[in-house]
């Protein structure tokens, strides 16, 4: 299943969303695309925050993507497209064509808690969560995602 994860930015919850599903899918010999995008102009091409970058290292997550904006074409590429908030979530919704484009769309800790539209803390820009607390997040979330691929 190919997954996309969108953040504000894309350079914090969103490329650290990636690099765990991609590790993961790695070691269960899952080959499907992970990306991720965001809508903020303001990071375009740039890679991810540098605390995100050092984070990635200490857990072994090869973090290497650049910031890059959401686009109607990304329907087309990917099966699932889990959002990090409730301002991604109208962001994505805003540009879906059809029924079956807004069915692509879920908060990604719905795998979680389903039903609960629960948003995963921004470690970027809110000094009031860690970024491992963030990752814990991702890591449970990710673990929901490759058991269904294996389905």
């Amino acid at each position: 299943m190919n997954i996309l994860f969108v953040c504000t930015g894309n350079i914090g919850r969103s490329p650290l969303a990636k690099a765990i599903l991609q590790k993961k899918y790695k070691e269960n010999g899952i080959n499907a695309e992970v990306d991720s995008a965001g809508f903020e102009t303001l990071y375009i091409n740039e890679l991810p925050d540098k605390r995100i970058l050092e984070f990635g290292k200490e857990v072994g997550l090869e973090i290497n993507n650049k910031a890059r904006i959401f686009q109607k074409e990304d329907f087309l590429k990917f099966d699932k497209i889990y959002v990090m908030d409730t301002k991604a979530y109208r962001d994505v919704k805003e540009l879906a064509k059809g029924k079956e484009q807004l069915q692509q769309i879920d908060y990604l800790m719905n795998l979680v808690e389903p039903g609960k539209n629960k948003t995963v803390p921004d470690p970027i820009t809110s000094w009031q969560i860690d970024i491992k607390t963030v990752y814990d997040y991702l890591d449970k979330a990710t673990d929901v995602i490759v058991k269904n691929a294996k389905n």
